[in-house]
């Protein structure tokens, strides 16, 4: 039953030495773990693939555990760029979002954390129905080794900013980190790595204390607390001052530099008053520290508004910029495939 956490070990939530004592528990050799390990990372979906393993220990490890590696539901392909919209399903039949982007420097895939989300921001259609449960360390793991095997090459950055709030499943998204940037495994740079947050102030705390040198993204989306609290409820439990102070707190133990994720709504945030505000509001806390305002138009999400214009954003980012604001507008990849995240899940839901 979907939204039920599977007792099953996943396998691929567990490091290479932790997969050979798992092998060695089961009286195999300790290689067997290292077998296991490489067939992971070749995007084996089920144990029952894993044919270098003998027929009798694929049989008991099957019984206690699962591999954590989606199978691919749907693939959706943008015929204008190298966009690829993937749909996974797990073995209790939840479903979830990927999205693998192409850029001149490489292959990143955005990946999802949880199966729907509890924050309930209006602007998402991830949140509709809300959240069915987290996903391990190891699922979320094996979104990448999916994608790549897809792919057929390197996936070089990871973006948390598909399905879910990171740090609401905050233990198997750091461990996730931890993993994805194992020089035994994928070995990709925690610095190649964006977390994206609505703004759980302990939480990324927290995560200040972790000392990965990942890009924290903030999705502020307003710059008052009546507008934010309308979009975000999040913000009634962290308001906009706490929420820049720990931002702040997060930078000057890290030195790394945030991004702000700002969505512009129509009649909602997106005036020259509310440019205004925001370039007020981080000359505030961050006079002086470094710091980037990523604009990104809405997508319509079925019927609660209409979706946003470029030519809209990039007045407001002119306004921005004039305040000296560091300012850009998402570039849009795969537009013709919906790649906007919790689409494709919601009208798979729904055929």
């Amino acid at each position: 039953m979907i939204g039920k956490l599977s007792k099953k070990t996943v396998l691929a939530g567990l490091t290479r030495q932790e997969l050979r004592i798992l092998a060695a528990s089961y009286g195999e050799s300790p290689w067997r773990g290292d077998q296991i390990y490489e067939a992971l990372m070749h995007g084996a979906s089920d144990i029952e693939s894993m044919s270098g393993l003998p027929a009798a220990f694929r049989k008991k490890l099957g019984a206690d555990c699962e591999t954590g590696v989606p199978k691919i539901k749907k693939a959706l392909r943008s015929k204008l760029d190298e966009t690829v919209k993937y749909l996974f399903e797990y073995p209790d039949g939840a479903t979830v979002e990927a999205a693998l982007m192409s850029y001149k420097y490489g292959r990143t895939l955005c990946v999802s954390t949880q199966v729907g989300c509890n924050m309930g921001c209006v602007f998402c259609a991830s949140a509709i129905g809300g959240k069915l449960r987290d996903l391990d360390a190891g699922e979320i793991l094996g979104q990448v080794y999916a994608a790549s095997l897809d792919c057929g090459g390197r996936i070089g950055g990871v973006v948390m900013m598909g399905m879910g709030e990171p740090l609401d499943n905050y233990e198997n998204s750091v461990r996730f980190i931890g993993l994805v940037t194992s020089p035994e495994g994928l070995n990709i740079s925690a610095r190649r790595i964006s977390l994206s947050t609505c703004g759980i102030c302990d939480k990324i705390t927290r995560l200040s204390q972790e000392k990965y040198d990942i890009t924290l993204s903030i999705s502020l989306h307003a710059s008052d607390d009546e507008t934010r609290s309308r979009l975000m409820p999040v913000n009634r439990a962290y308001g906009i001052d706490k929420l820049m102070r720990v931002c702040r707190e997060y930078f000057d133990e890290t030195g790394r530099r945030i991004s702000f994720e700002y969505t512009l709504i129509p009649g909602k945030n997106d005036g020259e008053d509310d440019a205004l505000r925001l370039a007020r509001l981080l000359k505030k806390y961050f006079e002086g520290a470094p710091f980037h305002v990523n604009l990104i138009p809405v997508n319509p999400v079925e019927g609660k508004f209409e979706g946003g214009g470029r030519g809209e954003a990039q007045r407001f980012r002119r306004t921005l910029e004039r305040m000296g604001i560091n300012a850009t507008v998402r570039r849009t990849l795969g537009a013709d495939i919906n790649a906007s995240c919790g689409q494709l899940r919601r009208s798979d839901e729904q055929t």
